[in-house]
This record gives C-alpha cells, structure tokens and sequence, in this order.
C-alpha cells in the first residue's frame, strides 16, 4: 500500500466512523481553552478536567487570573504536572493578555507563542478548536501514530515535519478533525507502551513501525 492509499484509507475510515470531532478538555472560552491546554503538556485530559472546572470557578477570565499570585493558581493546579512552572505560567500569561490585548486571546501564532508557556502545539490547538483555523497540534500521540501507521517518513523526526507533511497530505477542511482522529486513535487504541493492534481498524495493512523495529524502513 502507498503511502496516499494509506492516507485515503485511514482517513475515510474516521470521517464515516467517527465524524467531526474535537478536544476533550473541558473549557467555556478561549481563555479557558488557553489554560486548559497549557495545563495539559505532559498530562492527561482527564487529570485537567478534574482541575480546571474549580480553578475556572475561581478565575474564570484574564482579569480575574491576573490579579492572583502564583501560590493562589498553585493550590488549584498542584496534581498536574510540572504544577509550579505551570501556575507560573498561568499567571504571567494572564497579565500579558490584560495588558497587550484587553485580555482577549490573540488568534495568530505569532502573538500567541509570544506568551509564557505557550508553544507551536498549544497555538495550533487554540486556533483549530476555537477559531477553526486548519492548523495541526502535534503532540506525542500524533507524532507516534504518525509513523507507526507509515503517515510519515522516518525522517520527519520532529513535531514540526511531522506537522507539516500532514499538512500537505490531509484536506484543509478536514485538518481540525484529522488531529483530533490521530490523537484520540493513539491516546485509546495505538497507545505508547501496549498497543492495542487486535482492536486496531487498521491491523491489516498497518507496517508497525514501533521503537526499534526494522519493519516499514
């Protein structure tokens, strides 16, 4: 199987078994969305969602986080990873967006990766879930699954080649929902230490390409 009868497989699979899809998180507006995403590096969706809904409670926008001090967002966010950088991070963004943007958050990613946590993946999230940019989040399952079922070459060896050869590979009105359709496929089925290929839609034709293995090179 080529590679563009790959794509065309996997991705006709999604759309008519799956659909339109998008995060887990839990978020009420991009702010929430913006925090809940930062929160989530190097963490689960499920370990956020327990978190944020008392934290958003309490700081529901950009003005009210800005007022608060890093040992406030601290006790709110301290069973997530990396908690004190995190809170940190919270709380200086918070104070960046009130004072530079009114405390709106900045569609573009240039603005938005100019903000203290933020990276590449957390803009691409913000701009495909809440502005409905066709932009692509790579993060650890994308980037896995990607080269497991072959969507890749081995030297797309980093997030951003791997981001943008799916780009060139996946239609723009589909790119938001093909993120969500690779995360979620790695995040329940194609998981990092076992993965589950006996209830793997694409076990058939799948090269496994897994760590160390000399299969699809």
């Amino acid at each position: 199987m080529t590679r563009k009868e790959r794509y065309t497989y996997i991705l006709d699979y999604f759309r008519e078994n799956v659909g339109i899809t998008t995060t887990e998180l839990m978020f009420g507006s991009a702010f929430q969305l913006l925090c809940a995403t930062l929160l989530s590096a190097q963490c689960t969706d499920k370990r956020i969602n327990e978190v944020t809904p008392a934290l958003f409670a309490q700081y529901p926008d950009a003005k009210a986080m800005a007022k608060a001090e890093v040992e406030e967002i601290f006790e709110y966010v301290k069973s997530v990873s990396y908690p004190n950088s995190k809170a940190k991070h919270l709380v200086e963004m918070s104070r960046i967006l009130v004072d530079a943007y009114g405390g709106e958050v900045p569609s573009e990613t240039e603005e938005l990766v100019k903000l203290p946590g933020v990276g590449r993946k957390t803009a691409n999230v913000i701009q495909a879930v809440w502005f409905g940019k066709p932009t692509l989040a790579v993060d650890t399952h994308v980037y896995r699954v990607s080269h497991r079922l072959g969507l890749v070459p081995q030297d797309a060896n980093t997030p951003r080649k791997v981001e943008d050869y799916l780009m060139k590979n996946i239609p723009l009105d589909e790119v938001s929902s093909a993120h969500h359709w690779i995360l979620l496929h790695g995040r329940y089925i194609c998981k990092s230490a076992r993965p589950m290929c006996e209830k793997c839609p694409f076990e058939t034709f799948c090269p496994k390409i897994l760590e160390n293995s000399k299969l699809g090179k």
